[in-house]
């Protein structure tokens, strides 16, 4: 299929910033599931609530609220930016979209993966003198594996697919925010530009598919060792 530098621009840069919002998001949401599924604490219903609260939120409001926090008129987005780490109108500030949104999807399947694994094991393990960070390394993280590789694939493609937030938060900029839904909002915009738009929503459609299927094929690989 003949792409246009456009269309593989914008398509460079999705694949990069979902995979840097995925990698980036994935310690947290580690903690997160471990948290919700192992430990009872007051304000557990609170938090819970607070992370899923991107499933449900209009995706604009998301990125506003990203705007009014981390944007370079506000306190915490004039900090970041005397040290060097701004989010406003670059690739950054995309990444940090696609972390919001895709952080209540990979909480999900980790925490579905740690309520099946039987506490039982790592006391084992820990009886046998095996420390914290060993027991979760030899024990809780093989067995979590294939949460681990769901989480990762699923917050992939919602970051893939992304458009409100990135839009609201760092705008619409060739080369440097423009992922491929924004790029194709745009196609549609321009005089005879359907066939454009049509062209990467193929693209988009075939990512999809192929992280979806690698994440069942993940599952299967993982339930057969």
């Amino acid at each position: 299929m003949f792409l246009t530098d456009f269309e593989r621009t914008a398509i460079g840069l999705s694949l990069k910033v979902g995979i840097a919002a995925v990698l980036v998001t994935l310690p947290v949401a580690l903690v997160l599931a471990w948290l919700l599924s192992r430990h009872q604490f007051r304000g557990k219903s609170l938090l819970a609530s607070l992370i899923h609260l991107p499933l449900v939120m209009p995706p604009v409001v998301i990125g506003y609220v990203l705007l009014l926090t981390f944007g370079r008129q506000s306190p915490l987005g004039q900090w970041l930016d005397s040290v060097g780490l701004s989010f406003s109108f670059n690739w950054k500030g995309a990444v940090l979209a696609s972390a919001v949104v895709a952080l209540p999807l990979m909480v999900r399947a980790l925490r579905t993966g740690f309520d099946v694994i039987d506490p039982k094991l790592e006391l084992a393990a820990r009886t046998l003198g095996a420390s914290r960070m060993r027991t979760f390394r030899t024990i809780t993280l093989p067995l979590l594996a294939p949460s681990v590789g769901s989480g990762l694939l699923l917050g992939f493609s919602r970051a893939l697919g992304e458009f409100g937030a990135t839009i609201t938060f760092v705008a619409n900029i060739p080369g440097q925010t423009q992922t491929i839904p924004l790029a194709i909002f745009q196609s549609l915009e321009l005089p005879n530009g359907e066939w454009q738009a049509l062209r990467l929503c193929v693209v988009s459609i075939a990512i999809c598919f192929f992280a979806v299927g690698l994440s069942e094929y993940w599952q299967k690989v993982q339930r057969e060792r």
